[in-house]
């Protein structure tokens, strides 16, 4: 059986931090599914593993098989990129715009992203996402929410629309088995409507498609959604949202705005949280660059707030435009918060300290539980690692360790 290995593109996976601090490139959430989702959606039954940083590779197994094709895992398949990728021989490499998509290598082969090592066949497709900053994520959320419904519900039928709620262009909206909508407006004329297995809507909603609301998820009443923004599985989400990609386990339950944003896993918002999206002189936004360790122009006048996975903010936290925040940080308390907050940082606008590495275990622990998962020892020890390569980001445990000497 052919082995499909998703590997992270160098360069672009550090321009995708915070996010990729816990996953493969292959492994981040655009349009309804996943990049490597949608891969095992165009190539079918094979087997599948990852190239990726030591510390994620016993969570995210590389798998090597006598055969083995590795796939950029920034690049989204279509059908003319998955049936490229299968013709491939051995020694063969797949490329397009002057990149490497894919490379097909007998075991125990070297991989590296040097094109000039194969023999290259340039691809054919000339249009495909490719996620290459972590603004791409929401920013192109629409096209990919379009892509992966018309790959998931092609010759399938919808769950009947329940009598008392509104809509506009039903052929557009489809609703998963044990989902509910309770007396919503579904809008699907600016884009498909997708609502996913045990999903619910509750009374009073409003959304505009582009939207994607995966298993289990759930809408709190009263919501206002405007698309593109996909709500990733087991989420509850509440209040006025914009353009936001929510990855699992996350909760925005109350009141406040998200707009133009990416929240990664297992993050909790407190009510009121807002973020603005725009510059009160509608400058060009930009953002914490984890590749050239400065800010970056992004090319975009709306651009909100990246924040990591198991990150947590208090009630009423208001972050500026264009704030990044890392993996596991706890924010809470008035005033803005500067707008790139390093991974385990502690505090607010008056301040940050170290978040002390046992008591955010404890509090992971407990956010874990109330969803019957248990913090597995992997997960412990990629944190524990994220921990350490991140204490060059906490400039006051810098100051500390320079003062001490």
């Amino acid at each position: 059986m052919m082995h499909y290995l998703f590997y992270d593109p160098s360069e672009i996976r550090a321009n995708l931090l915070p996010f990729t601090f816990t996953r493969p490139v292959a492994n981040l959430r655009v349009g309804i599914l996943t990049i490597d989702e949608k891969w095992k959606k165009y190539l079918g039954e094979a087997e599948y593993g990852y190239l990726t940083q030591d510390y994620l590779q016993e969570k995210f197994v590389l798998n090597q098989g006598e055969k083995n094709i590795f796939i950029n895992g920034s690049i989204c398949p279509t059908q003319k990129l998955s049936q490229e990728i299968k013709d491939l021989q051995l020694g063969e490499a797949l490329i397009a715009k002057g990149q490497l998509i894919a490379v097909c290598l007998p075991s125990k082969t070297t991989f590296s992203e040097d094109i000039s090592q194969y023999q290259c066949k340039e691809s054919s497709a000339t249009q495909f996402i490719q996620i290459e900053f972590t603004y791409h994520i929401f920013s192109k959320n629409g096209e990919a929410i379009e892509a992966d419904f018309e790959l998931l519900t092609a010759g399938r039928k919808s769950q009947e629309i329940p009598a008392g709620n509104q809509w506009v262009q039903p052929e557009k909206i489809f609703i998963e088995e044990g989902a509910k909508v309770s007396f919503s407006i579904l809008n699907a004329a600016t884009g498909p409507i997708y609502i996913g297995k045990n999903a619910e809507i509750m009374e009073g909603c409003k959304i505009r498609g582009p939207f994607a609301m995966c298993e289990d998820s759930g809408l709190k009443m009263d919501a206002k959604i405007y698309g593109p923004t996909t709500v990733g599985p087991h989420c509850k989400v509440g209040g006025e949202v914009n353009n936001v990609v929510f990855y699992a386990y996350s909760n925005k339950g109350h009141d406040g705005f998200v707009g133009n944003a990416v929240i990664g896993e297992w993050v909790n918002m407190g009510a009121d949280t807002n973020n603005s999206n725009l510059k009160n002189t509608y400058d060009e936004v930009k953002l914490w660059s984890y590749r050239s360790n400065k800010f970056e122009k992004t090319g975009l006048t709306f651009c909100g707030l990246m924040m990591a996975d198991h990150a947590k903010c208090g009630i009423n936290t208001m972050f500026n435009t264009g704030t990044v925040v890392g993996v596991g940080a706890n924010i809470f308390g008035a005033g803005f918060p500067r707008n790139f907050i390093p991974s385990f940082s502690w505090g607010g606008a008056q301040g940050f300290e170290t978040f002390v590495l046992n008591k955010f275990f404890k509090t992971a622990e407990a956010v874990c539980k109330r969803r019957n998962i248990e913090l597995s020892e992997i997960d412990r020890n990629i944190l524990k690692h994220i921990f350490e390569q991140s204490k060059t980001y906490r400039f006051w445990e810098q100051q500390a360790v320079t003062e001490a000497k």
